[in-house]
């Protein structure tokens, strides 16, 4: 088989516009400046709307853009460092892990969280929101899927809905040996539930981390956090962590 030369591969236009507006952003505008609207920055460059979107759909992905409701799209801050998972015997709901609990339901969630915990197909679990704040800001929305075997203490508890009955969950979660966890991030598109949370439009680029946690008998928990790939730029350390290849999330 022969080889394909990439020098000869033309640049797609509107890739080479990414690069141009973002030469522009860098000197025509100011951090938390609302960009002119598609129309005008079609004229002002030459292009046609379809690719002026390609180019500025890359920039959003890139960090450089953001898209607000009600306000248009705005020049972003540069990434905000997010450390990424805690040591191997942490369980999530400690004080340092950086995350508030908001409320906790039993559902059934979906067929892939099911297959990751190991559970049968119509087994409800407890499903814990929490959300990350940094810098005054929702960086992140997570979902964390408990089974009932998990935590056998939790229906003597007399803990309300909401945040209280999290807690509770994540108290009693804690009282199990923890073996080790592993983690593996790709990139996704934002469900209308992530994106109102964190002030995002549904569709929106994210980073979604997974993370199974294990004791001696098996997966005792999953967590799906969805982190705003526009602003967060995600820091693993020395966590143990194992990336697996990034790829788009269906």
């Amino acid at each position: 088989m022969g080889t394909t030369q990439l020098e000869s591969v033309p640049e797609p236009k509107y890739w080479h516009l990414k690069n141009v507006l973002s030469e522009a952003l860098d000197q025509d505008f100011a951090v938390g400046e609302v960009l002119p609207n598609e129309r005008e920055l079609a004229a002002r460059f030459g292009v046609a709307r379809a690719t002026l979107r390609q180019a500025l759909e890359q920039l959003e992905l890139e960090g450089r853009l953001q898209r607000r409701r009600g306000v248009g799209t705005t020049v972003a801050p540069p990434r905000v460092g997010v450390a990424v998972g805690s040591p191997q015997h942490s369980w999530p709901g400690e004080v340092v892990d950086g995350w508030e609990p908001v409320d906790a339901v039993e559902c059934i969630p979906t067929a892939a969280v099911l297959k990751l915990l190991g559970t049968a197909p119509d087994q409800a679990v407890h499903t814990v929101r929490r959300t990350r704040v940094t810098q005054g800001q929702a960086v992140a929305a997570e979902l964390l899927y408990v089974p009932a075997g998990s935590v056998p203490g939790l229906p003597a508890i007399d803990a309300p809905a909401g945040a209280a009955r999290a807690r509770a969950v994540l108290r009693e979660l804690q009282r199990l040996a923890l073996d080790g966890q592993d983690r593996s991030v790709e990139l996704g598109s934002a469900r209308a539930d992530d994106a109102k949370e964190l002030d995002r439009l549904p569709g929106a680029p994210v980073l979604v981390v997974t993370t199974r946690y294990f004791t001696a008998e098996g997966t005792a928990a999953v967590s799906v956090a969805t982190y705003r790939a526009d602003t967060c730029r995600l820091t693993f350390g020395d966590s143990g962590v194992e990336i697996t290849e990034t790829r788009a999330a269906s």
